[in-house]
């Protein structure tokens, strides 16, 4: 099997920072289990997922797919909940948009490479990531643009290594590589992709900056 890198990425947009610099950011729910220096094996519970699928160069396409998504989160959705009854009773002409709530990290991972069996002559990627805990399948707005799919992240177990800096192909490996390590000697099993997190905008000075490799791996 090739090192391929399969990326996962928050990315935080600058203007929704300057604009409201004291908001939270939702991450994935999950329990610590133990933790080994920069390694944690956690216990994540499961999870709405919005993805698009978009091709071109990885850089490119989790912009390009992150735009899409945006777009859908600041209020391109549908509003199809179902409301408890309540006073007083108002009537609306249209469904009204609703901004949903920025999370972190968005993923990214490889559909097809050029150079696989099954690759096209450009790479495909799905670009993703977590909706609000307060949201259910049945409650989320549904996004009005047709590529934009809505699944669920199982829970799992995940081990992560966390570190600093900038995301350098030398310092993604190393920290993978010291993942995959601790993985084998402690004879787990990996059951999907190995996956990096960026938690930071552009602009955090790297020794500030939050960055993570996972990997979901059998209970």
């Amino acid at each position: 099997m090739s090192r391929q890198i399969l990326v996962s990425a928050a990315i935080a947009l600058t203007a929704l920072l300057a604009a409201a610099p004291s908001m939270a950011i939702e991450e994935p729910k999950h329990t610590v289990l133990e933790t080994v220096g920069p390694i944690q094996i956690r216990q994540y519970e499961p999870a709405l997922m919005a993805e698009v699928e978009v091709a071109g160069e990885r850089s490119e396409a989790i912009n390009k797919g992150f735009r899409i998504l945006a777009n859908f989160i600041f209020g391109n959705n549908r509003v199809q909940q179902k409301i408890a009854m309540t006073a007083p009773v108002t009537q609306v002409a249209e469904p009204t948009s609703t901004k949903i709530a920025m999370t972190a990290p968005v993923t990214q991972v490889p559909v097809n490479m050029p150079g696989s069996a099954d690759a096209s002559t450009e790479a495909r990627w799905r670009v993703g990531f977590m909706m609000p805990s307060q949201f259910t399948m049945d409650t989320l707005p549904l996004p009005n643009d047709p590529r934009i799919k809505i699944g669920t992240m199982p829970g799992e177990k995940r081990v992560a290594v966390i570190f600093d800096g900038f995301s350098t192909q030398a310092n993604l490996a190393r920290h993978r590589e010291m993942l995959e390590q601790f993985v084998k000697e402690r004879g787990l099993t990996p059951v999907g992709p190995y996956m990096v997190a960026f938690y930071n905008d552009p602009f955090t000075l790297p020794w500030n900056r939050r960055n993570e490799w996972w990997v979901p791996v059998a209970p």
